[in-house]
């Protein structure tokens, strides 16, 4: 199956700025759909009622995105839309957080109708990843902003209450990044500390979703350099992909090993990955 990886572009970084594509032995495979709606693209999801991978791009807008590479939905440009990540939820709506506005917002899926905020804006300093667990409870990571801005913190926000949140994480290491959910249920975030640093430490952090603490810490091996680790996706087949500063590196999450790049290309300054159709 192909792995998407968007990579970011001018405030983002020195990247190519578009949607690309790479077969399953890592080999390029272009850019995955040729519009000049996508702009400095940062979050992807697949919906998987319809199959359509939905798009965050910089120029303030949301795409839907056929598998033949085609724009099927657009929601226009939202002005200061600013989107970072996105990720579908129980209810089956697109959920996109929001970095200037510092909030997560909800859309339809058929991107037909106006957005709904799901907090007050300004809920975190800087939203980073966010994932809902298999209880409904929706995870977010909140971590440093490009101003240098922010906290390195993960919070739950109980079903149905999404105004209420507990400070779930109260490890002193994570500076996270993207967030994700495990096929054990518990929450994976890969992070950078500190954040924007040269010789920043990263890792790929595992914690208990219940209580918080935390149970394993995921290290690139001498296959992979690890540097600006971002977007986190799980495969059918279990294992844990994380796209980095050119490259995509994958760990083996059942032995926590790290399986070294499987993605190599300069300039990648990847943000977010997904395996589509």
């Amino acid at each position: 199956m192909p792995l998407l990886v968007t990579s970011a572009s001018g405030t983002s970084g020195n990247g190519f700025g578009a949607l690309l594509a790479f077969q399953s032995d890592g080999s390029p495979g272009g850019t995955f759909v040729d519009d000049d709606r996508i702009a400095d693209p940062g979050g992807l999801a697949v919906d998987p009622r319809e199959n359509l991978l939905f798009l965050n791009s910089g120029a303030d807008r949301v795409l839907a995105i056929s598998s033949h590479g085609r724009v099927v939905r657009d929601t226009g440009r939202i002005e200061g839309l600013n989107p970072g990540g996105g990720n579908f939820g129980p209810d089956g709506r697109y959920f996109v957080g929001l970095r200037r506005a510092r909030t997560i917002i909800a859309l339809s899926a058929r991107l037909d109708a106006d957005m709904e905020y799901l907090f007050p804006p300004g809920v975190v300093p800087f939203p980073r990843g966010f994932a809902f667990g298999d209880d409904g409870r929706l995870f977010l990571a909140s971590g440093i902003g490009p101003d240098g801005q922010g906290d390195n913190t993960i919070l739950a926000f109980p079903r149905g209450t999404p105004t209420q949140s507990a400070r779930l994480v109260a490890d002193p290491e994570p500076s996270p990044l993207d967030l994700a959910i495990a096929p054990n249920g518990h929450i994976v975030v890969s992070s950078e500390r500190p954040f924007g640093a040269v010789d920043a430490v990263t890792s790929v952090r595992e914690y208990d979703p219940e209580d918080g603490h935390l149970v394993r810490v995921f290290s690139p091996s001498g296959g992979a350099e690890f540097r600006r680790p971002r977007g986190l996706r799980f495969a059918a087949n279990g294992l844990l992909y994380c796209v980095a500063r050119d490259e995509v590196v994958a760990f083996d999450f059942a032995s926590g090993e790290c399986l070294g790049a499987v993605v190599r290309l300069p300039q990648l300054n990847g943000q977010a990955l997904v395996f589509f159709p």
